[in-house]
């Protein structure tokens, strides 16, 4: 019997954003959108001759999220969000996931995913307003 070729949809280790260095790279020096279900930081890459020009992801899921089978959730969702969405330009995408990110339904979790990664919506990264009761 003749072994199958088995087509992969993972992300390739190229399109991953691994290292911390990396990672704070792109906290710095990216632009932060705030979502209703996760903040996202984008930073476009500089070409450089061995870049293979293809957008790289990470996500932050910290412990504030839950627990580890909570958090392996949250980056699993992550990922298929942008294994769907994958941007045409040589971006570095970070998704830090909210709590509301695991109680959303994934059609909610893409619109906020698309609209944050296009810069069309998102609260800016400035001070937050205080509303309702506790409101000065």
């Amino acid at each position: 019997m003749a072994q199958e070729s088995r087509v992969t949809e993972r992300l390739q280790p190229h399109e991953r954003v691994r290292r911390r260095t990396d990672f704070e790279h792109i906290y710095e020096h990216g632009a932060k959108r705030h979502g209703r279900f996760m903040t996202m930081f984008v930073l476009a890459r500089e070409p450089v001759p061995t870049d293979t020009g293809r957008s790289r992801f990470g996500v932050a899921a910290t412990r504030k999220l839950g627990g580890a089978v909570v958090r392996n959730r949250a980056k699993r969702l992550s990922r298929e969000l942008f294994r769907r969405h994958k941007p045409a330009a040589s971006l570095d995408v970070v998704v830090v996931p909210r709590r509301e990110f695991l109680s959303a339904d994934f059609p909610s979790l893409e619109r906020d995913y698309v609209v944050l990664l296009s810069g069309r919506g998102g609260r800016d990264a400035g001070p937050r307003r205080r509303t309702g009761r506790g409101a000065r």
